[in-house]
């Protein structure tokens, strides 16, 4: 069995703590009835969230996850959109199964905990503190905090030198491909969960050192 022994573990947000698609999918149906469109429907939205707002937002009024929406359309909805969703930030989301524990054995083990995340900063804040996972985190690394979010590595990088802990000593916890790519570019390691946003597709072929079902196996691991 392989071991960890990070000093510094930095973790995603949507769909590695938080499931948030409940709330970002009535966000986005709100949206499409705004815009006289018909709705998406929460399980269409599950494949497309995980690399911020106006790229699901995009998404949303292409019903492609690489199309590009018409310009004035963008313009029109993406306000709308943001509107909503600071009112509908964490009022259907959950912390994934296990989450609470693995947070509290890292913590307990005395890791340094940071987290990073492409959701912008007006609505990470909020949904960790309303879900009471804020204060596990010694950084909060948003997707608008610096000029580049995952997948490149900067806020690896940013995260790292921060605490000035060797990139080679540090770990992502994540679920997707960007965060794979993400930590390959900084020289972390990366663990994934296998419940979460990754477009459908299976995490495990984006290879990353490990897939595990919940944040309470870590304590196999580390």
């Amino acid at each position: 069995m392989k071991k960890f022994n990070p000093k510094l573990i930095m973790i995603d947000v949507d769909g590695t703590l938080v499931d948030s698609v409940p709330d970002l999918a009535y966000c986005v149906d709100e949206l499409m009835v705004a815009m006289g469109r018909e709705k998406w429907g929460e399980a269409k939205v599950r494949h497309w969230v995980g690399n911020g707002v106006p790229k699901l937002v995009e998404r949303s009024l292409t019903g492609e996850l690489e199309g590009v929406a018409n310009k004035d359309d963008y313009d029109k909805a993406y306000p709308i959109f943001l509107a909503l969703y600071a009112e509908n930030t964490s009022g259907r989301s959950s912390l994934y199964a296990g989450v609470k524990e693995g947070l509290d054995y890292l913590q307990a083990q005395g890791y340094t905990l940071g987290c990073v995340t492409n959701k912008a900063e007006q609505f990470t804040l909020p949904i960790l503190k309303d879900l009471g996972v804020f204060d596990y985190f010694d950084i909060v690394i948003s997707g608008d905090t610096l000029a580049k979010k995952k997948p490149d590595p900067l806020p690896l990088f940013h995260a790292a030198e921060f605490f000035g802990i060797d990139p080679k000593d540090s770990m992502m916890l994540g679920d997707s491909i960007s965060d794979v790519k993400a930590s390959r570019g900084a020289g972390f390691e990366i663990i994934c969960m296998s419940y979460g946003y990754n477009h459908g597709n299976d995490i495990a072929d984006a290879n990353p050192d490990l897939v595990i079902d919940s944040m309470v196996e870590l304590k196999q691991y580390l």
